[in-house]
């Protein structure tokens, strides 16, 4: 069993002298000020929550983006502090940007350009030179706040995700004997997709900077390798999933991130949970309603949209379920700035108001549409009270998400439906698999969990409870730290 106490443990004898450090666009606290008083908040991202006990089991420094309204007021000079709050266990390092560098590199070149072109939602990419031009800019910021942080030690440095695909060479060139590992935590799209973007050249040779390139599936590594393959010159091993570039090698390897099991299973057992789930129930008006779950991000890779059209096909092809279930989809706005966000909001907005003008019935109606920020407390209760939850993902590299469901049930009950373009679903084999762009199958899915017997729900639960419980973010943060270390011993 991986534990934070075995992860720690193995980080000590393999990290030994090295410093560690992580890298990332989004931090994993953030400081905003709320009347006259500074909030420390954690952010709605996978990646943070993933990542975030992971760096207390093996400490360090994470450096990212400080994005808050008050973070710059709870730093010193070197925009440096303790984290956790209440248990600090690792240092946060800040990265300021303008503006105009923020809406260049983050919802410019990454979200409206790398973010579509390697999620497979028929969005198309943006690709403008000023945003390439600030990424660049960026990356070469987040290098010089590494490389100072560095100094004469020696360290592993792990960066995370898309934002800066050219940071692990530009670390490389300044400083050759790092040992530098990258998680890509989305999709990588097959090489046909990924030639549209003017700048794959530079792109991937900043990610054969690497020495260690992950992704979440095998498939994603295969994807990798043959857009390699394909457009710049090097030499591709598919036996050993080795590519060697300007004599360099990388390792492309698949480890499928995951979540804190025990910690998310003993939260759910709590009191203040249960009492959560009453506050809830008082506070929507609901009686004795089979309740049904969509948890997200509000972004168009999730099919929100397809789902309330799911539920509204349910409702027409089941009237006797009408005033028995009722679906709550809560989750946070992200990226308002983008036009395909704004359509996206306002699609999802229409739809409820057409499905709750076609279907309420007094006090009663079939969609609650919770868009805001909702504390982890608000959301375990949310797993905790519903009969099904929903992750029916357009295109996904993992989704922690369905992964936290499982993790949340220690009453072994609830249905998980769940997409087939998820990586999670290569796991989750117990959840009822449904093409999200198949309202008719979906329909039917929702209507399958909501009459399930108790005994199957039980067993179904308990195996993903099972795989969620051994392949758990220790063991994907241990998987990588051993072959991380091979680097050091030139194996």
């Amino acid at each position: 069993m991986h534990t934070r106490e075995t992860l720690s443990q193995l980080g000590k004898s393999k990290l030994g002298d090295y410093l560690f450090i992580v890298v990332s666009n989004r931090e994993p606290y953030v400081h905003t000020r709320k009347g006259g008083d500074i909030k420390c908040e954690v952010p709605a991202s996978g990646l943070t929550v993933a990542l975030d006990p992971v760096m207390r089991a093996c400490g360090g420094t994470w450096i990212a983006h400080g994005s808050g309204d008050a973070d710059m007021e709870v730093v010193d000079k070197l925009g440096k502090l303790s984290v956790p709050p209440d248990d600090p266990k690792y240092s946060l390092r800040r990265v300021w940007l303008s503006k105009q560098q923020e809406d260049g590199y983050y919802y410019g070149f990454s979200n409206e350009g790398l973010w579509p072109l390697c999620h497979i939602a028929y969005t198309r990419p943006v690709f403008r030179e000023s945003d390439w031009l600030t990424y660049k800019k960026v990356n070469h910021l987040f290098a010089e706040h590494v490389l100072s942080e560095i100094g004469d030690k020696k360290a592993f440095v792990f960066v995370q995700d898309y934002h800066l695909a050219l940071l692990p060479r530009m670390i490389k060139e300044r400083k050759p004997d790092t040992i530098v590992a990258q998680f890509w935590h989305i999709p990588w799209p097959n090489p046909e997709a990924f030639r549209i973007c003017p700048w794959q050249d530079e792109i991937l040779k900043g990610l054969l900077g690497n020495d260690l390139l992950g992704f979440h599936i095998r498939y994603h590594c295969n994807n990798f390798m043959d857009t390699i393959d394909r457009a710049i010159e090097a030499r591709v091993d598919r036996e050993r999933y080795e590519i060697t570039h300007g004599g360099k090698k990388t390792a492309v390897c698949p480890y499928p991130i995951s979540v804190d099991f025990e910690e998310i299973d003993r939260e759910a057992q709590e009191e203040v949970v249960t009492a959560e789930m009453e506050k809830i129930r008082a506070r929507l008006g609901l009686r004795d309603e089979l309740v049904g779950l969509g948890l997200d991000r509000i972004d168009y890779t999730k099919g929100i949209p397809d789902r309330l059209r799911a539920m509204e096909l349910f409702l027409e092809k089941y009237p006797d379920y009408r005033q028995r279930v009722v679906f709550i989809q809560a989750g946070v706005p992200s990226r308002i700035h983008i036009g395909t966000y704004k359509a996206l909001n306002e699609e999802i907005d229409a739809l409820v108001e057409k499905i709750n003008g076609k279907y309420a019935a007094g006090e009663w109606k079939p969609i609650v549409y919770l868009r805001e920020h909702l504390s982890p407390l608000t959301l375990m209760a949310l797993r905790r009270m519903c009969r099904f939850s929903v992750v029916s993902s357009l295109h996904d590299g993992m989704n922690l998400v369905a992964k936290e469901f499982p993790a949340s049930r220690f009453d072994e009950d609830g249905v998980l439906i769940l997409s087939p373009f998820t990586g999670a679903s290569r796991e989750l084999t117990d959840a009822l698999l449904v093409n999200p762009y198949a309202t008719d199958h979906f329909a039917e899915a929702i209507r399958k969990a909501v009459a399930m017997p108790a005994n199957e729900r039980q067993r179904r639960m308990r195996n993903m409870r099972q795989v969620v419980r051994e392949n758990n973010i220790y063991k994907w943060a241990g998987d990588i730290i051993s072959d991380l270390v091979k680097f050091d011993c030139g194996e």
